[in-house]
This record gives structure tokens, C-alpha cells and sequence, in this order.
């Protein structure tokens, strides 16, 4: 059985809109991949950093809303997180074993850091997981541009020694749901 997984797609990571590459691109095939999901009965989850313990998007906080542009179904799931895996000390690994999920599509922000740490986390628990290589994003950083980021994070992961199942990354066009 297959999820989509949606992380940090929340208003706070987004002030303003520009600060992340392609923003509406990604918000669009986020919908649309979600949409494709929900077509077939499959889980839609996303996943909402809190950050209580730095003080910063706040449960219930502007900051912590998701961004008006995504669609929310009421069959959708959403999962709080404190950390950047978002298995860490969440219920997502409870809801993936009620639904008996065992593949896992993921998206989200930040292409470096929580959508990374979440990659690697699901191939250590031997889930099959697929990256949407168009539909994640970043910031600019010190080291280069983000569009360089995720060119280099959807390189890194297509390269990565398989665990249980090879890693897979692909458009979202691309991906088979």
C-alpha cells in the first residue's frame, strides 16, 4: 500500500513565497500528485512542524497553518512533528502501520533537512520510497543556489546503497501511483 507524504508545507517556511525555489510549481504537483491519491483511496498525509521547544511555529500559530494554496481533503491525515525525521517520537509510523503502508511518496520542505532526514529515516525502517524530484523545495544556502540544492539531494538519493528496495527518485509525472 502507498502514502503520500507532504512535509512542512506550512506558511511560516514560506515568508515570503520567494524565499523557496519554485514555489507555486511545487504547490501544484503537490496538489495535483495528492489528488491522484486520493483518486485510487490512498493515504494523503502532511506533516506539520512544531516548534514549540524554539519558540517558533507554534500549533495553531500562523506560522504553523498550511499553505492556503494546498489542498486538504477531510480524508487527508495530519501529523505533528518536533524534529526534522518525522518519525522522530511522531504517530506517522502507528498511521503507516494501520493503514499497512509499505510505500512511501514523499514532498515537502525543506529539500536539506526535513525532507532529507525523513528519506533516510524510511529506508533505515525498509519502506520503499520514491522522492518526487519536482515537487520538493529549498532556500538558497551558503553553499548554492537552491535549485543547486536539490539537483544535488535528488543526485545523492538516486545514488544511495538500497536497503530492503532501492531508492527511487522521479517527477512527478513521472511517478506511479
Amino acid at each position: 500500500m502507498k502514502a503520500l507524504l507532504i512535509i512542512d508545507m506550512q506558511q511560516g517556511s514560506f515568508i515570503p513565497y520567494s524565499l523557496r525555489h519554485d514555489t507555486k510549481g511545487t504547490i501544484d504537483r503537490i496538489n495535483t500528485l495528492a489528488a491522484r491519491f486520493r483518486e485510487k483511496n490512498l493515504p494523503v498525509i502532511y506533516i506539520q512542524h512544531d516548534g514549540t521547544k524554539e519558540n517558533c511555529f507554534l500549533p495553531g500559530s500562523p506560522d504553523w497553518q498550511l499553505l492556503p494554496e494546498l489542498y486538504v481533503a477531510a480524508s487527508d491525515h495530519l501529523v505533528s512533528k518536533t524534529a526534522n525525521d518525522c518519525f522522530y517520537k511522531s504517530e506517522l509510523s502507528k498511521l503507516l502501520e494501520q493503514h499497512q503502508i509499505t510505500s512511501l511518496f514523499i514532498t515537502g520542505c525543506a529539500t536539506d533537512f526535513c525532507v532529507d532526514a525523513t528519506v533516510k529515516s524510511a529506508l533505515s525502517k525498509d519502506y520503499h520510497v520514491t522522492v518526487i524530484a519536482d515537487a520538493h523545495t529549498t532556500a538558497d544556502r551558503a553553499i548554492g543556489s537552491a535549485a543547486k540544492v536539490i539537483e544535488h539531494y535528488n543526485w545523492m538519493w538516486a545514488e544511495m546503497t538500497p536497503t530492503k528496495y532501492p531508492l527511487q527518485v522521479k517527477t512527478a509525472a513521472e511517478a506511479e501511483v
